[in-house]
């Protein structure tokens, strides 16, 4: 019976497929136009190429007048993405096991709170920010700018960690507690690999959401030693006098290859966000 209920499930999947496949053919024909735009040279009024070339990529051999090291850019998006993400998934895994499982006052105050501050788009604090960096001597710093975005990525951090230590049964800690671990060693040890999917997850989020960030880089950090990646791109439309579109195509497909690799590497927590841990 169960061999035979296997491919009807698997012939009832083909429609789904085949219709996400329709729907997604045109966004991967572009991506693939993009990239061979970004190899070969083509005629203002030619629909295909008539060779290949690099240049466009020669960005990552010089550096362009006016502009900043791609690979000095690249540094800095990556310091910028990963310590951004270092400090939300510390600061969320401990803070979200401490609402979840010690008796806090105002507990629901704070988090209320804490949903608030989120509500709020970041842009509509930028002018604070600016003059608060300002004054501390932050401002035009990488330092700068990763305190202020993971702040403001911290309240849905804190969130979602609370909502993964509230389904570890209270059991798991209790057992440690009883073997005579300190409540730090019980958190570290027996309930954080219960969360893992949790912390994978956010993590990727984080870095993601880091690495495609622009408003505040390109108002806090616009100078070109601590410039981003995102920074540097629209760089190029801003540009009158070197205006080079193909070479603006081929710095976005690079700005996209650190993305995919991240991706293809996290998928598997991505998609087993909700597996893992162990419930009794």
């Amino acid at each position: 019976m169960a061999e035979r209920s296997q491919p009807s499930a698997n012939y009832r999947s083909w429609p789904v497929i085949s219709a996400l496949t329709l729907v997604s053919l045109p966004l991967l024909l572009m991506y693939v136009y993009l990239f061979l735009d970004t190899v070969t040279v083509k005629q203002a009024d030619a629909l295909l190429p008539s060779g290949l070339t690099l240049s466009h990529w020669r960005f990552l051999w010089q550096t362009t007048e006016g502009k900043a090291n791609i690979w000095q850019v690249t540094l800095n998006t990556l310091l910028f993405s990963a310590c951004t993400t270092s400090l939300v998934l510390i600061v969320s895994s401990m803070a979200g096991y401490v609402l979840s499982r010690l008796n806090v006052r105002a507990r629901g105050f704070f988090l209320a709170g804490v949903m608030v501050l989120h509500a709020f788009p970041s842009v509509t604090l930028i002018i604070a920010i600016f003059i608060v960096l300002q004054m501390i001597g932050l401002y035009n710093s990488l330092i700068g700018v990763i305190l202020v975005k993971a702040a403001i990525d911290l309240p849905l951090g804190i969130w979602l960690m609370k909502g993964f230590y509230d389904t570890v049964p209270w059991e798991i800690e209790m057992a440690g507690v009883v073997d005579g671990a300190s409540r730090f060693r019980v958190w570290r040890s027996l309930v954080l690999p219960q969360v893992k999917p949790g912390i994978m997850a956010l993590g990727l989020f984080s870095f993601l959401s880091g690495w495609g960030e622009f408003i505040l880089p390109q108002v806090l950090a616009p100078g070109n030693q601590v410039q981003v990646l995102s920074v540097y791109l629209a760089a190029f439309l801003a540009d009158d006098n070197n205006y080079d579109f193909n070479m603006f195509k081929a710095v976005g497909v690079f700005y996209l290859v650190p993305v995919l690799i991240v991706y293809a590497l996290f998928n598997k927590y991505l998609m087993n966000i909700y597996g893992g841990g162990s419930k009794g």
